[in-house]
């Protein structure tokens, strides 16, 4: 196995609200098997899929709509690794690598976390700042890169 197969491929998603751009609230959705973890959605590419058919997959089993449109994209993969604990269910995989993409929701879209495979128990839309008070450590240096790049676009 490749260095690179050691990474599961992934996307990932900044969801702010239909009130965008006057309002720069970012969805972020609270684990149902972490205590107080809160995170982006995100999941893996299946194989053979196109990213933006995974991303928009992965945004209805997740959060119950995919009435949502990109409005950037993060121009490159970034990687974590699993913590220990979480890595032993994940193996071959020591960490995800992924494409992150800021999408906007729809004034139609309706959230719906009580999705086929709940992964999330309750969500809220916070101020870009207070992000990182609330997501894992293990996530943190990516959430924080991902975030950095989208305000020095412009876009948050």
């Amino acid at each position: 196995m490749s260095k690179e197969d050691l990474y599961r491929p992934n996307v990932a998603m900044i969801i702010v609200s239909s009130n965008y751009p006057e309002k720069k609230e970012i969805f972020i959705a609270q684990r149902n098997d972490l205590l107080d973890i809160w995170q982006f959605p995100q999941g893996g590419i299946d194989s053979g899929e196109e990213i933006e058919e995974a991303l928009f997959r992965e945004l209805e089993e997740e959060i119950g709509t995919n009435k949502a449109k990109i409005i950037a994209e993060y121009p490159e993969w970034i990687s974590y690794d699993f913590p220990e604990k979480i890595a032993k269910s994940m193996q071959p995989y020591k960490g995800q690598t992924q494409r992150y993409f800021l999408l906007k929701l729809k004034k139609s879209a309706i959230i719906n976390l009580e999705t086929k495979h709940p992964e999330f128990i309750s969500h809220k839309f916070v101020h870009v700042d207070e992000v990182l008070g609330l997501t894992a450590h293990f996530k943190k240096h990516v959430y924080k890169t991902v975030i950095e790049y989208f305000k020095k676009e412009g876009y948050l």
